[in-house]
């Protein structure tokens, strides 16, 4: 404990961790790095001349995780989204509001991540990055799930799989590719073939309860095998991701560790050493993931009110306005540093995060709603099932070569831009009743009792 306190004093006192270098520190993962080409450095002369050393602590704590961010402008969205909320303004604010006030949080949550991983050591902050990597989408999950609005879940966790391999893998190759006109760019393709052999893995995992709808049978009499299925599904699944983590994290770490170079600008070199202690970090951490959690539960309270209001389906605000706004911050990151020719950074953030969500988020979903009683399974639908994949077929084919050039980042741009129009113009009802599937069940029950 003492040792801790001492630590956190030279942080606070010299700006940065003693004793730390380039050697000791722990390996960056695309995740890290994508989301220090946001921060700013902090300048602590002022903060240092307070005399009261609590207070100094105090000051630059929220200076580094407060202010130490380019995203910074969008935190006044916070408390304006719980005034908003608290005096009963309108719902669509209350929504927008909490989607911004989401932006710079998510991209803090990484930030703190690697403050801990600095003191954990490179494996335990790799289970942290792992396991907050996309704590946002999982939040907002569990909240809506909470509210039996299973059809939201699906479709926001669906529209962060599809953003992340069409949108952001798109943009970032499509900006790479004009930005070095006259450069080959390459990346590792190990890593690219690791992660879609994990999106297929998820792929099969969602078609096949998806193929029941259509093996002969009465819909009534498959909807008990398909649930079973998925969450017997979700459980391979979640196997499969552990030893993908272990397979991330010990015997092949170097495939996913980010590739430095010697020349780092001031934007990243903050991100270098520890700026704030270990019990600090872990305490902002816990914080934010409570404000997350708060307007996570905003967002989905509000969502069919702001759908009603834009004349926007609650399909089209999940799938694509949701996974934008959610994770703009390691998005911006992802296309910084195509822009600098670092296509591995980009392609670790885009398939990591895709990866990420399809192996471990959806079927932990699966498996809490089994937990709480409430039938979710993996059939996504025939259209939502169809979109996703295409665009793991598309996604793998384009990356099956180790280059790239800005044609294959418009390519899977204009596909996303396909899809999103497919879900700006489909008008499915929404329903968000407890118990609907029972209710499905025994209608056509029903009707066979009475022929």
């Amino acid at each position: 404990m003492a040792s801790n306190s001492c630590n956190e004093a030279c942080v606070v006192e010299n700006g940065g961790l003693k004793g730390s270098s380039k050697e000791t520190r722990p390996g960056r993962t695309a995740h890290n790095m994508s989301s220090s080409s946001l921060r700013k450095k902090s300048d602590i002369a002022l903060v240092s001349k307070v005399p009261c050393r609590s207070l100094r602590r105090l000051l630059a704590n929220l200076q580094e995780v407060i202010l130490g961010t380019k995203l910074s402008i969008l935190f006044p969205a916070i408390p304006l989204a719980i005034v908003a909320e608290f005096y009963g303004f309108g719902r669509p604010w209350v929504f927008a509001l909490s989607l911004l006030g989401l932006t710079p949080l998510a991209e803090r949550v990484s930030f703190l991540t690697e403050q801990i991983a600095y003191y954990t050591g490179p494996t335990v902050g790799g289970l942290l990055n792992a396991t907050c990597g996309n704590a946002t989408e999982l939040i907002i999950a569990i909240f809506a799930l909470s509210q039996h609005k299973i059809e939201v879940v699906k479709y926001s966790l669906l529209g962060s799989v599809l953003s992340n391999l069409l949108l952001v893998l798109g943009t970032s190759l499509l900006c790479g590719g004009l930005a070095n006109l006259r450069k080959e760019q390459k990346y590792d393709r190990r890593q690219a073939d690791v992660n879609s052999l994990m999106l297929l893995l998820a792929l099969l995992c969602h078609l096949l309860p998806m193929l029941f709808r259509y093996a002969g049978s009465p819909a009534a009499l498959m909807a008990d095998p398909t649930l079973n299925l998925s969450r017997a599904s979700s459980v391979v699944m979640l196997l499969a991701y552990v030893v993908y983590i272990f397979f991330q994290l010990v015997t092949h770490r170097q495939l996913f560790e980010a590739q430095e170079s010697e020349e780092e600008d001031d934007n990243t070199a903050s991100g270098e050493e520890a700026v704030i202690g270990f019990w600090s970090a872990f305490v902002w951490l816990v914080g934010m993931t409570l404000v997350i959690a708060l307007l996570s539960e905003y967002v989905v309270a509000t969502i069919e009110s702001a759908s009603a209001s834009w004349g926007l389906s609650v399909s089209f605000l999940s799938i694509i306005l949701l996974p934008i706004v959610g994770n703009a911050a390691e998005h911006a990151g992802a296309i910084i540093f195509a822009f600098k020719n670092k296509l591995d950074i980009s392609l670790g953030v885009a398939l990591g995060s895709a990866t990420q969500i399809a192996m471990f988020v959806v079927p932990l979903c699966v498996v809490v709603a089994w937990i709480m009683g409430i039938k979710m399974d993996l059939n996504f639908n025939l259209l939502e099932t169809g979109s996703l994949a295409l665009s793991i077929i598309v996604t793998a084919f384009t990356l099956q070569d180790g280059t790239s050039h800005y044609m294959k980042g418009l390519v899977l741009l204009l596909c996303y831009v396909v899809i999103g129009a497919c879900f700006f113009v489909l008008r499915t009802p929404f329903t968000d009743q407890p118990n609907m599937n029972n209710l499905e069940l025994k209608l056509p029950t029903e009707a066979v009792f009475r022929a």
